[in-house]
């Protein structure tokens, strides 16, 4: 298998995030599932790319060249792909991945899963996504899906998109046993 892995182009403030990503890359390689993600040798992006890289795992990248140009690309990787925009390389990333896995991460990681996650909703894919809550990062995230749920803006059953664990062999465990049933948003039972 292949996983896109969205995460973070900074470190974040606690050891745990960096010690998470370099682990999620490693285990990935042991397990001889690629990754594919957004490029950059900066941040956990960079973490999790020199984990896997250094286990022997296949490591291709997806970058705008407006990025690439800024020195932010790694040099090292099995395979880069530099693309036009962001939204080319959101589509490649989906295309070449067999699943997703969210690390901590700011605005453009909370965009990738969340479009992910609706192009699940949607009926667009079936492949299995997940989130490492690491040290809890995830967890209002949680909540506000929980939220939205209860006030009828997000389905119940659609609460199982994804699947959540804090720990990288946990959270591969439990997305090889997801079998999500997307529901198209557009079948909607009258109130």
């Amino acid at each position: 298998m292949r996983f896109c892995v969205f995460c973070g182009s900074n470190h974040g403030t606690r050891s745990s995030y960096r010690e998470a990503a370099e682990e999620l890359g490693r285990l990935l390689a042991r397990r001889g599932d690629g990754i594919v993600y957004g490029g950059g040798r900066v941040g956990l992006m960079g973490r999790v790319a020199d984990a896997a890289l250094a286990a022997g795992g296949e490591v291709i990248g997806v970058i705008p060249e407006a990025l690439s140009t800024r020195e932010l690309a790694h040099s090292g990787l099995t395979q880069m792909h530099v693309v036009h925009s962001m939204h080319a390389r959101k589509a490649l990333m989906a295309e070449l991945a067999d699943g997703f896995i969210a690390l901590p991460g700011g605005f453009g990681t909370f965009e990738e899963l969340l479009e992910i996650v609706t192009w699940a909703q949607l009926g667009i894919h079936r492949k299995p996504i997940g989130i490492l809550n690491v040290a809890g990062y995830y967890d209002a995230f949680v909540g506000l899906v929980e939220h939205a749920v209860r006030e009828a803006f997000i389905r119940e059953e659609n609460r199982d998109l994804f699947v959540v664990a804090g720990q990288a062999g946990e959270l591969l465990d439990r997305m090889a046993r997801h079998a999500p049933l997307p529901i198209p948003k557009w079948i909607v039972p009258e109130p």
